[in-house]
C-alpha cells in the first residue's frame, strides 16, 4: 500500500491549527491514561493503522500494559478497565460509530455519574479530536512506524 498525499507538507498550516487543537483538548486535564484508551479504541473501530500503532507506542512509553492494551477491542468482557474507564470506552464507541449506537440518554446520565460537565466535554473533546486524525490517517494512508520493517 502506498501513500497518496503527505497531507503535512500540502497544508501546513491547517494540520498545525489541528495540533494546536489537540494540544489544547489534551493539555486539559483528563488523565493520560484514559486518553490513551479512548485513542486506541477509537482508531481501532475506524481501522486506522497508523493511529493504532502510534498510541500503543505512546501508552507504553507512559506505563500502560500490554494486557491492557491487547484487550481494549474486548473491553467489554474484560476485569481490567475501571468503571471510569469502561463509561469513556463506551461513550468512545457511541460517538465513533454515529447512528445507531448514538449515545441514549442512559448511556449520558451514566457518564454524568462518574464525569464532571467538563471532563465530559475533554472526553467528547479527544473523541472527536482522535476521530479527525484517524480520518486524514485513512484518506491519505499515512504510513505507521512498522512500514519500513514490512516491506523489507
Amino acid at each position: 500500500m502506498q501513500p497518496r498525499l503527505n497531507h503535512w507538507a500540502a497544508a501546513p498550516d491547517l494540520m498545525q491549527a489541528f495540533l494546536a487543537l489537540n494540544t489544547a483538548i489534551e493539555s486539559a486535564g483528563l488523565e493520560k491514561s484514559l486518553m490513551h484508551l479512548v485513542k486506541l479504541r477509537a482508531s481501532q473501530i475506524n481501522g486506522c493503522a497508523f493511529c493504532v500503532d502510534m498510541h500503543t507506542r505512546e501508552a507504553r512509553k507512559d506505563g500502560e500494559s500490554e494486557q491492557r492494551l491487547y484487550l481494549t477491542s474486548a473491553w467489554h468482557d474484560s476485569f481490567l478497565y475501571s468503571d471510569r474507564e469502561r463509561l469513556a470506552l463506551g461513550w468512545t464507541e457511541a460517538l465513533t460509530r454515529l447512528g445507531a449506537e448514538t449515545p441514549d440518554d442512559a448511556s449520558y446520565e451514566a457518564m454524568k455519574a462518574l464525569f464532571s460537565e467538563q471532563e465530559l466535554i475533554q472526553l467528547t473533546a479527544v473523541i472527536t479530536m482522535i476521530n479527525t486524525w484517524n480520518r486524514l490517517s485513512i484518506a491519505f494512508r499515512a504510513v505507521h512506524a512498522g512500514a519500513d520493517a514490512a516491506a523489507a
